[in-house]
């Protein structure tokens, strides 16, 4: 799987810098994903930034809450994170077609087939590939494995059964909630904790279809249970799911050596 990071892009958009047009007289990003990129070029070249639908509205701004004429814009360059089928390009150029000004289409990353979609890109990314940006809300999640506690919500850092404990996870704040159905939560809390830990992904829309916990009735045998790490991989190497989300960096590299498949760790936002 192809991946590129949030400081991936960044770096990919400072070596083409000379690429893109420099009298351009604003930055059109393309709602969500090509909001990110459009801001960076905006605050690289110095020049106001907008969306697409801000732009049809006669929204622009500049510094702070400035508003700038769309009557004084002559160019535009319009951007987008990365071309797939270049449906969302096309989308954005018939938006934009009735404005007599000049427009340049970009992208940062593109795949090599439908790179003539755009006038400027950065980098060919082949299929399958995925963006740290949208990782958790990608349809990755259906043919993923998700670890609980460090992924989905906060790790609560205590491995007992008291009180505290308890209270953490009913109250564990989320983290990384994917809008896709992921196809497996695996998680080191005991068995006995299925019922809190259904209604705490419940409050928070996380769907999924299935549950996996450790066939323990308590937290002191944890004590007992050294190898998550292995134990996860166990799970994740007898499962058809592609990817698997781990929160710790000792586990992912466990997973990932006994398995030999993908996994990526939100410690360090990168793949093992």
């Amino acid at each position: 799987m192809n991946y590129r990071s949030i400081a991936n892009m960044n770096d990919a958009i400072v070596r083409n810098l000379g690429r893109f047009p420099h009298d351009a007289d604003l930055i059109i990003g393309i709602p969500r994903s090509g909001m990110m990129p459009a801001n960076l070029l905006a605050m690289y070249l110095n020049k106001p930034f907008t969306s697409i639908e801000q732009f049809c509205n006669g929204v622009i701004y500049a510094n702070g809450e400035r508003k700038i004429d769309r009557g004084t814009i002559r160019k535009v360059l319009v951007v987008d994170d990365s071309i797939c089928s270049g449906n969302q390009m096309r989308k954005a150029k018939e938006a934009l077609q009735s404005y007599n000004i000049g427009k340049i289409f970009a992208a940062i990353y593109v795949k090599p087939e439908n790179a003539s979609v755009v006038d400027i890109y950065c980098e060919e990314v082949d299929m399958p590939r995925v963006f740290q940006w949208n990782i958790f809300n990608s349809k990755n999640a259906e043919k993923s494995m998700f670890c609980m506690d460090g992924v989905l919500c906060v790790d609560p850092k205590i491995n007992d059964d008291s009180e505290q404990y308890i209270a953490s996870i009913v109250n564990a704040k989320p983290l990384y909630i994917p809008k896709y159905t992921i196809d497996t939560i695996i998680t080191c809390r005991p068995e006995k904790y299925r019922a809190i830990t259904e209604k705490w992904l419940k409050k928070y829309d996380v769907t999924y279809k299935h549950l996996i916990m450790l066939p323990l009735n308590t937290n002191e045998g944890l004590q007992k249970v050294e190898k998550f790490g292995e134990w996860k991989a166990k799970h994740y190497a007898d499962s058809k799911t592609i990817l698997f989300i781990e929160s710790y960096v000792s586990q992912a590299m466990v997973i990932k050596q006994i398995t030999d498949k993908q996994v990526f760790c939100t410690e360090t936002m990168k793949f093992v």
